[in-house]
């Protein structure tokens, strides 16, 4: 495997007192879709928080394209090419669709077009007018990953993308993530639903008790289905 993307190593990270992270290890290689799997309060979206830098305390190392950013601020790392699409969301109420779109900054050359936005999620280009708190969950979950591909940013951190909603909105938004691995982009992708996540990726961290237990190559998931169950609960 040539150079990862990004490698994280022995990462902890605290909220407050509370020691989240316990020593997480991982790495995605470049244009490769990974998944953090496991169980709700594994440490899943806090591993994706402090790759963006956004948590209280961070320690280890996490290097992004040769770059070390422990100790960076969020915004540095942001310039470096990587967009966190929260599971919250985040969507201006006071702003229309296409105001959403435009908020954030380019940091880097070749972003996603709002054109090429509209032609990924059709929704949008109907709703571009309407004010966010008049968007459906679904509309909601599509623009903020929109919003994202603006930016340059050659890593999506996706933390939950299709929770509660609806089946074909699922399927437009894994249409939509094969497409922007087909343009080179690269996806670290927290998800409770394991059945999405498997059509995706290329390879699935478990995470558990803050650390990452095992890697599952996509090609071995059938005969992991056992384990995968008893990680998972499911």
């Amino acid at each position: 495997m040539a150079e990862p993307l990004l490698k994280v190593s022995g990462l902890h990270a605290w909220y407050g007192e509370s020691h989240i992270l316990q020593g997480v290890d991982f790495e995605v290689g470049k244009g490769e879709i990974v998944t953090l799997l496991g169980r709700n309060g594994a440490g899943k979206t806090t591993t994706l928080k402090s790759v963006m830098g956004i948590v209280g305390k961070r320690q280890g190392k996490i290097v992004f394209d040769g770059e070390e950013t422990v100790g960076r601020p969020s915004d540095f790392i942001a310039r470096c090419g990587i967009a966190y699409c929260p599971e919250e969301r985040g969507i201006f109420a006071s702003l229309n669709v296409e105001e959403n779109l435009m908020l954030p900054p380019v940091v880097k050359p070749g972003g996603v077009t709002i054109d090429e936005i509209y032609k990924l999620f059709p929704n949008l280009l109907e709703r571009r007018r309407s004010q966010g708190t008049k968007l459906s969950g679904g509309e909601q979950q599509m623009l903020a990953i929109g919003r994202i591909l603006r930016t340059g940013a050659s890593m999506l951190l996706l933390d939950e993308p299709t929770e509660g909603l609806a089946p074909v909105i699922v399927q437009r938004i894994g249409e939509v993530i094969r497409q922007l691995k087909a343009r080179g982009f690269t996806v670290l992708l927290v998800e409770q639903n394991f059945r999405f996540a498997a059509t995706l990726a290329d390879r699935h961290y478990i995470v558990e008790d803050g650390r990452v237990i095992d890697m599952i190559k996509a090609a071995d998931v059938e005969r992991s289905i056992d384990k995968l169950h008893e990680y998972l609960g499911v």
